[in-house]
């Protein structure tokens, strides 16, 4: 059956899997395959062929090692998050370590979340899922990491050009910032998730964010978000 012909088939997700070892990206195309709406065009072993292979195959989501030879994956977030052709692509950053000291670098370059090598396969599906609708992707230890870095930056400035913001639209920045979803946010708040939604378009606009990974950082850099506060229920 062919996705492109027949109507009745959703649009599948098209995956770059980017690794130095062929055994992790063998696992991980093993998993992937064997969900209907995900579709593995190609891999890349480093960084330059990672960038190579995004621009020919124009892939939805990059699974992207951090650590590679011949160009690391933060540099190649960067470059395939700079061009144009490749303005839809999503990044999800494969990491070892929860506290990798690279986390900020790879936000800062592009990447839309960050997936931790010991994941379980149905993890590994959703977090291509929920990066291919836009969501950010935090493992609590790494959002850790990041309030950690803006807790001991004495005065950061905002990267991210200001919008002025209601008051609706700041709490929900920093629903946002403390990892919550659209659907966590709306039951927070009692209201909708097409309210919700808009909000958080309103938010991408405002706040010149690609994804919901810059909205996570705008807040940081704001100090909306401090390591002391509470996270909501």
């Amino acid at each position: 059956m062919n996705p492109e012909t027949d109507l009745n088939v959703p649009d599948r997700i098209r995956i770059l899997l980017v690794d130095d070892q062929d055994l992790l990206r063998r696992s991980m195309r093993i998993a992937i395959d064997r969900e209907g709406d995900l579709d593995v065009v190609g891999e890349a072993s480093t960084g330059n062929g990672a960038v190579t292979a995004a621009q020919e195959l124009h892939p939805d989501v990059v699974l992207m090692d951090i650590r590679m030879p011949d160009g690391d994956g933060i540099h190649a977030t960067e470059r395939i998050s700079a061009s144009p052709d490749l303005a839809h692509t999503r990044v999800l950053m494969l990491t070892m370590h929860e506290l990798d000291e690279y986390v900020y670098g790879a936000l800062r370059a592009g990447a839309s979340g960050f997936l931790l090598k010991d994941a379980t396969p149905d993890q590994l599906i959703d977090a291509i899922r929920r990066i291919h609708r836009g969501e950010g992707l935090f493992a609590p230890t790494v959002l850790t990491r990041l309030i950690e870095h803006y807790v001991h930056q004495p005065q950061p400035t905002p990267s991210l050009p200001a919008g002025q913001l209601t008051a609706r639209e700041t709490e929900i920045l920093v629903l946002i910032a403390r990892g919550l979803s659209n659907p966590e946010i709306a039951r927070h708040l009692t209201v909708s998730i097409n309210t919700v939604k808009t909000h958080v378009s309103r938010l991408h606009t405002k706040l010149h964010a690609r994804d919901r990974a810059q909205l996570v950082i705008a807040a940081y850099e704001r100090r909306l978000v401090t390591v002391d506060s509470p996270t909501p229920d």
